[in-house]
């Protein structure tokens, strides 16, 4: 991970990586190669650098202590990752070969099942205690909602803005909200604090889900390590396409293809040159832009400098990413 913003926890991040492949570990050869797998197909680490750091500003820091959590946040990420890329098909994702692709179905599911309680096994063991227990069975609650109302609106040109924002908060800004609150709560931050921390992962996780919706319209296939257009072509409508939706002049055009289930790539690239001729982009990214500019606001005065740096980069980085 060569981006500075979790510098600070570098060291942390590196003992949480040996953490997260013992855990996917078992006496079953093929569980250990999946888990394997999906630990080295890596990513950012956001969501357990988030809650590293916020442990990090309390008065009870403890890298010991803090690494189960962050460890099994981490997994329940890795592990809804695996279900959705069963229920998108999808066959790569940041670059590699999904479990799905390389495995099959059913054997991605069951792992995905497997990582998801070998997640919560790392929670019981630890003696967090029941408020910490109820923040991640809610988070994980709200991934399956997201998905289920995802799964619900797709292939329909939904112009609705307030049923876009509830399926992004259940899909990622939840997640980002609780890996601040619950890293400030185990560290014995100050309880205000904690909650503006939990405000502030709440706006960058609104913002992390619209530059994603963003990267599908505009970037390449090498850069996003997906399919570019994925979401158009699976039949989910994202901010610039709602806002294409409203006011370009292709937009019967547009509303028929993306309704399509059996669109083409043809239809595809249309519909992406469709939302480009728009301002449909520069909607959602100032709409990313507002939320990051609160998250900055709200950041506690408590923080350790190095901290609120760290979360500062964390906001510029997603709203600078490319991929």
């Amino acid at each position: 991970m060569s981006n500075p913003m979790f510098d600070v926890v570098r060291a942390d991040l590196e003992a949480l990586e040996e953490g997260l492949l013992d855990a996917v570990g078992s006496p079953y050869g093929l569980v250990t190669e999946i888990g394997t797998h999906l630990v080295h197909a890596g990513g950012k680490r956001i969501r357990p650098g988030l809650c590293i750091l916020a442990a990090r500003s309390g008065k009870n820091f403890s890298l010991e202590r803090i690494l189960p959590l962050a460890e099994t946040l981490e997994l329940i990420h890795t592990a809804s990752l695996v279900h959705d890329d069963v229920i998108d098909g999808a066959g790569t994702r940041r670059g590699a070969e999904t479990a799905n692709a390389r495995w099959g179905s059913q054997i991605a599911i069951l792992s995905g099942d497997y990582i998801f309680a070998r997640a919560f096994a790392l929670i019981a063991t630890e003696g967090y205690g029941g408020y910490i227990l109820k923040r991640l069975s809610e988070l994980v609650c709200n991934l399956s909602v997201g998905e289920i109302i995802q799964n619900e609106m797709i292939y329909k040109a939904s112009r609705d803005l307030d049923a876009y924002y509830e399926r992004i908060q259940k899909k990622t800004a939840d997640f980002l909200e609780i890996c601040c609150e619950l890293g400030a709560v185990v560290g014995g931050l100050d309880p205000a604090d904690a909650k503006a921390l939990a405000r502030y992962g709440h706006a960058i996780g609104m913002a992390f889900q619209i530059t994603d919706d963003i990267l599908d319209i505009l970037q390449t296939e090498e850069q996003i390590g997906k399919p570019a257009g994925n979401d158009i072509r699976q039949g989910i409508v994202t901010l610039p396409v709602i806002r294409a939706l409203s006011v370009s002049s292709d937009a019967k055009e547009l509303e028929t293809i993306v309704t399509n289930r059996k669109m083409t790539d043809e239809d595809v690239r249309r519909a992406l040159a469709i939302v480009r001729e728009t301002d449909g982009v520069d909607f959602a990214m100032k709409r990313a832009d507002d939320y990051l500019a609160h998250a900055k606001e709200i950041l506690p005065a408590s923080l350790p400098k190095e901290v609120r740096e760290a979360y500062e980069m964390v906001a510029d980085f997603i709203g600078d990413r490319d991929f």
